[in-house]
């Protein structure tokens, strides 16, 4: 999953981009509301992370020209204005949730976790498809009521999927959610990546490739 992550404190946000990339999230930064803002309207993000007292542009500002112009991304404030009227604010703005510094990372990953998961139509944190479920908050993987054994990248092309599970997903999109601004859409490694996650999950036939549109994970009729 790719998150935006908007904070102008260049240390803090160092620190919380490592502790989500170890969580298994694809990090971008962004330092200022005006960056911010554009990244939030061009990129494609399953949540965002909002401090709210940004340079250039404030983070109420940014959000409601994300509403605006219909982006959906789930938001979660981040910020150290905990009054109540600062909440209600933010979330007449448009914002999903709402975390006061100081915080507990744990906390932060709890309710990424839940807000990704409940955007993509999902109640329980515990996803399944067939013989495959995913525990979100325990980040571990079962098949057939066994843990599956994935590599780093494997984990979050297999958890997006999951995430969507009966809908087609590109491979333009499958790229853009689970690989940093770095990654070469020409390049064959999502097919060599679906390629293993296939074996890993056989007898299975979970996984399907749909060709000139993308993949689907989906439980057999």
């Amino acid at each position: 999953m790719r998150l935006l992550l908007v904070e102008d404190d260049g240390a803090l946000a160092q620190q919380l981009k490592a502790a989500l990339t170890e969580a298994g999230f694809v990090v971008d930064v962004a330092s200022d509301g005006i960056d911010a803002e554009f990244r939030g309207q061009t990129e494609a993000y399953d949540a965002i992370v909002l401090d709210l007292g940004l340079p250039g542009m404030d983070g109420l500002s940014v959000l409601h020209r994300w509403r605006d112009a219909n982006r959906d991304v789930p938001v979660l404030i981040l910020t150290a204005r905990n009054r109540f009227h600062d909440k209600l604010s933010g979330f007449n703005a448009g914002a999903d949730d709402f975390l006061s510094k100081p915080f507990h990372t744990e906390e932060l990953l709890l309710r990424l976790r839940a807000l990704i998961r409940r955007s993509t139509g999902h109640a329980a944190p515990v996803l399944v498809c067939g013989a495959l479920s995913l525990d979100v908050n325990a980040t571990k993987f079962s098949l057939d009521g066994e843990s599956l054994a994935l590599t780093a990248q494997e984990h979050r092309i297999l958890a997006y999927l999951l995430h969507h599970a009966g809908r087609v997903v590109s491979r333009t999109e499958l790229g853009e959610h689970v690989y940093d601004v770095g990654y070469d859409p020409d390049s064959n490694v999502i097919d060599v990546m679906i390629g293993r996650i296939r074996r890993k999950l056989c007898p299975h036939e979970l996984l399907k490739t749909r060709r000139g549109q993308g993949f689907i994970l989906q439980a057999a009729d």
